[in-house]
C-alpha cells in the first residue's frame, strides 16, 4: 500500500459474525477448496487436476533426488561411508521423512486448515490476527512469526530455481566431461529464457508442465526399479530400525546428515501454499498415486544402487543409474523437470507478494494479472527481475550444485517449524481442539523439525546465511512498513473531523451535476480531499461516495459480503468495499455492483479524489530514525493508489499534504 490515507487496507478485519462459517471451512474434511468451486469434482476432473498438481505442485520435491542423497553421503563435514548400516539408514530416513513431514503433517493435518481454499503459511498466518492487535500478545508474535517465515521463502524462492536448474544440466558432465566448462553458461541461460518468460503468464506453459512431470516420475520410478531389481533387500530400510541404528553407528555424521537429508522433503509447504488452485483431494491423489510411490523407489533405487558400486558416492550417481545410450535424454528430461519445479516457486513468490501487499506487509507494487480465467496467475515484474538476478548471482557466485546445497534447506526448515507452531494456535483457538490433544500431534513433529533444524544450523557458515539475510532484511522492511503506515495514520487522524460536522457546517454549498468518489479509509471522518473542495470550490457533488476498502482475513470475499453502505445525508453516503486478501480491489466494479435504491453510479459520470500524503522523515517520536527514512524510501517507490484500485487515470484528482514521522 502507498503511505496515503486513500481507503487503503489498515490491518486484517476478522469480521465476528463470520467465526461460525470459518470455523466450519476449517474443519471440513473436504478438498479444501471452498472458494475456487472444486468443492463436487467429477472423477475427470478430479484426475486432470491431480496431473496440473503434478506440473505445479510437485516439481521442488520431485527434483530432490537429484542431490539430495548424493549430499547426504558428501556433504561437508559428514562424509558418510557406503555400507550397509549408512545407505539402510539414510534411506529410510528419507522414506519416513516423506510419511511424517508431507502425508502426515500436510496431507493429514496442516491442509484441512485452509484459509476459505487458500493455503500457505501466510494464509494460514492470517486465521490467528486479529485486527489492531498489540504485537507483544501472544498471537502477535506468532503473526510476526509467520511474516519472518514467508520471508524466508523469499530466500527458498531464489535458490531453488539455481540448484535445481545446476543440477540437472551438471549431469552434461556424466554425458561426457568436456560438457564440464559450458555447464554455469548453460544454467545462467535457461534461468534468464525462464524469467524472460514469466510475462506471458504460466497458463500456457502449464497445459504441458503435467505430463512431462509425469513422464519424469515414471522415470524416477523406472530407474529406481531397475536397480531394486538387483538388490531387493534394499526395501527392507523400510524397518525405522534402521534410522536409529543410523544414529548409533556415527552419530556426530549422522546428525549433521540430518541436513542433506532433509532435502528430500524440500517442496513441502508449496503442498500447501499452492492448495487454492487445485485443492487438497487432487493433491492427495497425485502424491499418492504418483509421486510418493515415484520417490520411495527411486531412493532404493539409489540406495541398490550404492551398495553394488561404493566407488560412484562421490558422483553424480543418479544420472549413472540410466544406461549409456539414455544418459542424455535423461539430462534433458531432469533439466525440464527443473525448469517446471522453477516456475511453480516463482510463481508462489508472485502469490506471496501479492498476498503482503494485500495485508498490507509491503508497498503497494505493480501486479499483473495473465489469466482472464484464472485470478491466481499473476506477474510481479519488480519481484521477476530481482529474483532473476539473484539467480544469476547464485549461480555465478556458488558454482555447483554441491556448495548451493549448503545454502538450502534452513529456509525451509524454520518456515516448516513456524508452520507448525501456528498450526498449533489454530488447532486451539480455531478448531477449539483441548490442548493435550494439539500437543500430541504438534509436539512430535516440532521436534523432528528441530532436528533438521540444528543440522542445517551448521549450514550458515558455508551458504546457509543467505537465506536468512534475504530473510532479516525483507522481514525489516515488512515490519517498517507496517508500523509506518500505523504512525501515518495516527499522526492524520489528530486533523480529522466527524463527516457529519463538516457537511453541517456546509449546508449551503452548492449542489453540482455527477458522482464524486473519495477514497479514504476512516469511516466516519472526513476526508482531507472533501474538506479542501468544501472550502476551496464551494460546492458539493449531487451523489458524493466516501469509499473506504478493506482486506479480509480471507483470501476471497463473496459477493453480497463486497458493500457495506451508510447513509450520511441524502445524497452522501459512507461505502466500505471488502476484498479477500488475494483479490485485486477493482474499486469501479465494485461501485458499479452496489444495488441501492438511492446510489445510481454511472463510472462514466464519476470523479475520484485520493490524497497523497509526502512522508518527510523528522523527530517525532515512533521509530528509529533508520527505520524512518526506510519507510519514506520505500513510500516514495509505491505504486500509486490509483493504480492500485484500478480507477480511470483521466477521473482521478489527487490532493497532496505533508506528514512527519
Amino acid at each position: 500500500m502507498g503511505s496515503d490515507q486513500t481507503a487503503g487496507p489498515e490491518s486484517v478485519t476478522l469480521a465476528k459474525e463470520h467465526e461460525d462459517q470459518h470455523a466450519a471451512d476449517l474443519t471440513d474434511t473436504g478438498d479444501g477448496a471452498h472458494g475456487h468451486g472444486h468443492g463436487s469434482h467429477t472423477k475427470a476432473g478430479t484426475a486432470m487436476l491431480a496431473l496440473g498438481a503434478l506440473g505445479v505442485v510437485y516439481g521442488d520435491i520431485g527434483t530432490s533426488p537429484l542431490y539430495s542423497l548424493r549430499e547426504a553421503f558428501n556433504g561437508k563435514g559428514h562424509e558418510m561411508m557406503v555400507d550397509k548400516a549408512n545407505v539402510y539408514g539414510i534411506c529410510s530416513l528419507a522414506f519416513w521423512s516423506l510419511i511424517i513431514i508431507i502425508s502426515i503433517k500436510y496431507l493429514m493435518f496442516v491442509m484441512k486448515a485452509d484459509n476459505k481454499g487458500e493455503g500457505g503459511i501466510l494464509a494460514l498466518t492470517a486465521l490467528v490476527m486479529r485486527k489492531r492487535e498489540p504485537q507483544v500478545t501472544k498471537a502477535g508474535l506468532l503473526v510476526a512469526l509467520g511474516i519472518f517465515g514467508t520471508a524466508l521463502l523469499y530466500g527458498d524462492g531464489a535458490i531453488t530455481p539455481a540448484i535445481s536448474v545446476l543440477s540437472a544440466v551438471e549431469g552434461l558432465e556424466e554425458v561426457n566431461t568436456s560438457f564440464a566448462d559450458a555447464v554455469i553458461p548453460i544454467s545462467i541461460g535457461i534461468l534468464i529464457l525462464l524469467f524472460l518468460v514469466q510475462s506471458r503468464g504460466t497458463g500456457a506453459m502449464g497445459k504441458v508442465f503435467g505430463p512431462i512431470m509425469m513422464v519424469w516420475f515414471a522415470t524416477l520410478a523406472l530407474l529406481g526399479l531397475s536397480k531394486i531389481s538387483d538388490g531387493p533387500e534394499i526395501i527392507g530400510s523400510i524397518n525405522p530400525l534402521y534410522a536409529l541404528q543410523y544414529f548409533t553407528h556415527e552419530p556426530l555424521k549422522a546428525f549433521l546428515s540430518l541436513g542433506s537429508i532433509f532435502l528430500v522433503v524440500t517442496g513441502g509447504e508449496a503442498l500447501y501454499a499452492d492448495m487454492g488452485h487445485f485443492g487438497r483431494k487432487p493433491i492427495m491423489y497425485g502424491w499418492y498415486g504418483m509421486v510418493l510411490p515415484s520417490l520411495v523407489l527411486n531412493y532404493w533405487g539409489q540406495g541398490a544402487f550404492l551398495m553394488a558400486n561404493p566407488e560412484v558416492v562421490d558422483k553424480r550417481f543418479f544420472f549413472l543409474m540410466a544406461p549409456e545410450a539414455l544418459k542424455l535424454p535423461l539430462v534433458l528430461l531432469a533439466t525440464m523437470a527443473t525448469v517446471i519445479a522453477s516456475q511453480a516457486l516463482i510463481s508462489g513468490v508472485f502469490s506471496l507478494t501479492a498476498q503482503a501487499v494485500q495485508l498490507d506487509y509491503l508497498p503497494r507494487i505493480a501486479i499483473r494479472h495473465t489469466s482472464h480465467q484464472q485470478s491466481g496467475q499473476i506477474y510481479v515484474p519488480l519481484v521477476n527481475w530481482v529474483l532473476m538476478i539473484v539467480c544469476v548471482g547464485l549461480v555465478l557466485g556458488f558454482r555447483s550444485s554441491e556448495h548451493l546445497a549448503a545454502a538450502y534447506g534452513i529456509a525451509v526448515t524454520m518456515t516448516m517449524a513456524i508452520t507448525t507452531l501456528i498450526f498449533f494456535k489454530v488447532l486451539v483457538d480455531r478448531w477449539k481442539w483441548a490442548r493435550w490433544k494439539a500437543f500430541a500431534v504438534c509436539v512430535p513433529l516440532f521436534i523432528i523439525e528441530l532436528g533438521f533444524l540444528g543440522a542445517n544450523i551448521v549450514k550458515i557458515p558455508k551458504g546457509g546465511w543467505f537465506a536468512l539475510v534475504v530473510a532479516i532484511v525483507l522481514m525489516v522492511q515488512m515490519q517498517t512498513w507496517r508500523k509506518g503506515r500505523a504512525l501515518v495514520a495516527a499522526r492524520i487522524h489528530r486533523g480529522e473531523r466527524p463527516i457529519a460536522e463538516v457537511l453541517d457546517e456546509a449546508s449551503d454549498v452548492k449542489r453540482v451535476a455527477g458522482t464524486a468518489v473519495f477514497m479514504f479509509k476512516d469511516l466516519g471522518k472526513a476526508p482531507p480531499a472533501l474538506v479542501n473542495n468544501l472550502r476551496h470550490n464551494k460546492v458539493l457533488h449531487k451523489n458524493t461516495l466516501i469509499v473506504s476498502v478493506d482486506t479480509d482475513e480471507a483470501p476471497r470475499v463473496d459477493a453480497d459480503e463486497r458493500h457495506r453502505i451508510s447513509k450520511v445525508e441524502p445524497g452522501v453516503f459512507q461505502v466500505l468495499l471488502t476484498f479477500g486478501f488475494m483479490e485485486e480491489p477493482d474499486v469501479p466494479l465494485a461501485l458499479s455492483q452496489i444495488d441501492h435504491r438511492e446510489i445510481h453510479f454511472d463510472p462514466e459520470d464519476a470523479t475520484y479524489f485520493i490524497g497523497r500524503e509526502s512522508i518527510v522523515a523528522g523527530k517525532a517520536p515512533g521509530m528509529h530514525p533508520a527505520l524512518e527514512h526506510l519507510f519514506v524510501l520505500l513510500n516514495r517507490g509505491a505504486d500509486s493508489a490509483s493504480r492500485f484500485f484500478n480507477l480511470p487515470a483521466d477521473k482521478v484528482f489527487e490532493v497532496g499534504s505533508q506528514v512527519e514521522i
